[in-house]
């Protein structure tokens, strides 16, 4: 059974399919990461990035995404007699605001958690793939840690956080960078103390 968050997106958008919608699919989150930085590929490129993806998958999700408004066609050439169209990301595409993360159930978080998860997994997978990979050198990490923090704590560290994170999410591709997939995960891991 679909929650009340889903239908209202559904009805937003005359595709069937609001921003969180859209991107809470591991698929889309993977075109979307492969074209994030102002870069532009075609749907073979990016077939060629997910092999793990049956082809087919690739086209229906890069057409529900342009449908959506996250993509738009960049360039088109003739290739073989075909019309071979590269996407990038539009600069005013939607995104998931606060108001309707916040407006999201269990059930819609355990969605999009799994999708993410889905999406690192699969990232991950494909880095280990390559001939290059040398997770030492490319500073790769997955710890865990548990932090015990104050409200006013967390504020201060989310805060730092995106302080950093924020003005470097703006790089574009350039000669000595590279793109490094980053996925904060954070939750707190038991109830809260009883007031008392």
């Amino acid at each position: 059974m679909q929650s009340q968050f889903w239908e209202r997106y559904q009805k937003w958008d005359s595709y069937g399919m609001g921003p969180t919608e859209l991107l809470l699919h591991p698929v889309r989150l993977r075109i979307i990461h492969a074209l994030s930085g102002g870069r532009s590929r075609t749907a073979g490129e990016l077939c060629d990035r997910m092999p793990d993806v049956p082809r087919t998958s690739v086209y229906r999700h890069l057409g529900l995404l342009t449908e959506g408004g996250m993509l738009e066609i960049g360039d088109e050439r003739r290739v073989r007699g075909a019309v071979e169209r590269s996407y990038r990301l539009r600069p005013d595409r939607p995104t998931i605001s606060s108001d309707a993360s916040g407006e999201m159930t269990t059930d819609d978080h355990r969605q999009g958690f799994a999708a993410a998860m889905a999406v690192l997994i699969a990232e991950f997978n494909a880095y280990l793939d390559r001939s290059d990979a040398d997770p030492a050198a490319d500073s790769v990490g997955y710890r865990q840690a548990t932090l015990w923090l104050s409200p006013d704590e967390l504020d201060t560290m989310l805060t730092g956080f995106r302080d950093i994170v924020t003005p470097l999410a703006t790089n574009k591709p350039g000669p000595r960078r590279r793109p490094y997939l980053i996925s904060p995960i954070l939750f707190p891991s038991e109830e809260p103390p009883s007031p008392s």
